[in-house]
């Protein structure tokens, strides 16, 4: 190991989304995996034995971590010395994840999260790292509220949010105002982790309903939209979201049917389009290793995007976009399309700390 790397810990490291840390993070040119824990069944078991007939990723288990001895995820102290940050993947109560997770930010760990418990916590950002890094700024303000030194949380957001977030965030900055939006998700069978939903339940048919998410989709991004005020962070007002989420037979890749009313001004479809294929951000600037070139794909085919031909576009961290088209009732409606396990979770959260490591919040 290049002792150059940061110190990495994956908590709930055996089930999907803790796998799917373990095998994005093979070869990351800054950190490398060097402490896992998960529930205390697991726990003190090697990695290989403690996923034995239940690893799902595709590649093998690295090499790194295949020999590594799990901890217990509730045991903090464990992780001590063993890394500087961790991701969190543990699947628990709610109640009891955010304990945990704020009991190892008290304890000099930076944590960066997948689980909702902290979404809505003022000090804590929830950062898409091409909309909002600037709330990153906000963990100033959480050390002090907390009295930490070095420790810090930062949350990802939901995953269905993410088929939308940057196309939106796009127009705003390029300084068009939206008013109103409907949003309909058609969310892949992986969203709801493993073994997900029932074959007979999905077989022939869709499942209008999703526990907890249409409420997710319509405040997670006014949180994420919002502004740092008096250290903390206030939800954007001005724009109201009424979304629809249903569960279909995909395996990967989360759509979502948007559409959208503008303030007073409203561009024209070509300006649309330039807009999309010309944003670019942070990430990008910095050119993060997980930060795709284009973050926004406008794909020009009628039928696109789709989950099967779309989802691993960049290192499957682009969202891709296309259907833009006048609406009849708002301004316009389009198709926004994302991997919903690497840019709506796991790798979008390895992208969250690539840029706390080069703004100086894990030196």
């Amino acid at each position: 190991m290049s002792i150059s790397k940061i110190k990495i810990g994956v908590l709930g490291a055996t089930g999907m989304v803790g796998q799917n840390y373990i095998r994005l993070l093979d070869n990351h040119p800054w950190f490398e995996v060097e402490y896992v824990a998960a529930s205390p069944n697991s726990a003190g078991k090697r990695y290989e034995d403690a996923v034995a007939g239940r690893w799902h990723m595709q590649t093998p288990i690295p090499n790194n971590v295949r020999n590594l001895i799990v901890g217990d995820a509730n045991q903090i102290l464990q992780a001590q010395g063993r890394c500087r940050l961790v991701f969190s993947a543990v699947e628990m109560d709610k109640t009891a994840v955010a304990e945990l997770e704020l009991g190892y930010a008290s304890n000099g760990f930076a944590v960066v999260s997948n689980n909702s418990a902290h979404r809505h916590t003022a000090d804590v950002p929830m950062v898409i790292p091409e909309v909002n890094p600037d709330h990153l700024e906000m963990i100033h303000d959480q050390r002090k509220n907390r009295g930490w030194d070095d420790g810090l949380l930062v949350v990802k957001s939901n995953c269905s949010v993410q088929s939308y977030m940057a196309p939106l965030y796009a127009l705003l900055s390029a300084g068009y105002s939206v008013k109103r939006m409907i949003i309909t998700t058609l969310q892949a069978l992986s969203g709801a982790g493993y073994p997900g939903p029932s074959a007979l339940d999905l077989t022939d048919n869709i499942v209008p309903y999703i526990n907890g998410e249409e409420e997710k989709s319509e405040i997670e991004p006014l949180k994420i939209l919002g502004q740092i005020k008096n250290g903390a962070i206030l939800n954007e007002t001005s724009i109201k979201i009424s979304a629809h989420c249903n569960r279909v037979a995909v395996t990967h890749g989360h759509t979502a049917c948007v559409s959208l009313e503008f303030g007073n001004s409203k561009p024209k479809l070509d300006e649309i389009v330039d807009i999309w294929r010309g944003f670019r951000a942070i990430p990008q600037d910095l050119e993060l290793p997980f930060a795709p070139k284009r973050p926004i794909i406008y794909r020009e085919e009628v039928d696109r995007p789709q989950p099967q031909k779309d989802r691993e576009s960049d290192k499957a961290m682009s969202v891709s976009v296309g259907r833009l088209r006048r609406c009849n009732v708002f301004d316009i409606r389009f198709i926004g399309l994302h991997h919903n396990t690497i840019r709506g979770a796991a790798g979008g959260a390895v992208l969250t700390a690539e840029l706390l490591k080069v703004q100086g919040y894990l030196s």
